[in-house]
């Protein structure tokens, strides 16, 4: 069964800075377009930026455009998320998985808290 396992997360202020890892335990990782999910207290889980297999394409919700980057190494099995210019309404638990499609097994998320 493949194994997601998120890291990265923290409390910071609004205006700050995080960068999000997703390691991937799967040695075809790269044939699947990945995504980073969030679900904030008493929400439901939404994704908010994906990548294509060979990280050429990238899209993004509306809430966070301009403000995250997605990214990945393939050779690591490992996507990235850097999060700038954070605001309090990015709270939330933060997941990776595939977007489109058949979901894997969720990880245990990481939680990122922007609180002054």
């Amino acid at each position: 069964q493949v194994q997601l396992v998120e890291s990265g997360g923290g409390l910071v202020q609004p205006g700050g800075s995080l960068r999000l890892s997703c390691a991937a335990s799967t040695s075809i990782f790269s044939i699947y377009t990945m995504g980073w999910y969030r679900q904030p207290p008493g929400k439901q889980r939404e994704l908010v930026a994906s990548i294509t297999g060979g990280g050429s394409n990238t899209n993004y919700a509306d809430s966070v455009k301009g403000r995250f980057t997605i990214s990945r190494d393939n050779a690591k099995r490992t996507v990235y998320l850097q999060m700038n210019s954070l605001k309090p309404e990015d709270t939330a638990v933060y997941y990776c998985n595939k977007a489109g499609g058949v979901t894997l097994g969720w990880g245990q998320g990481t939680q990122v808290t922007v609180s002054s």
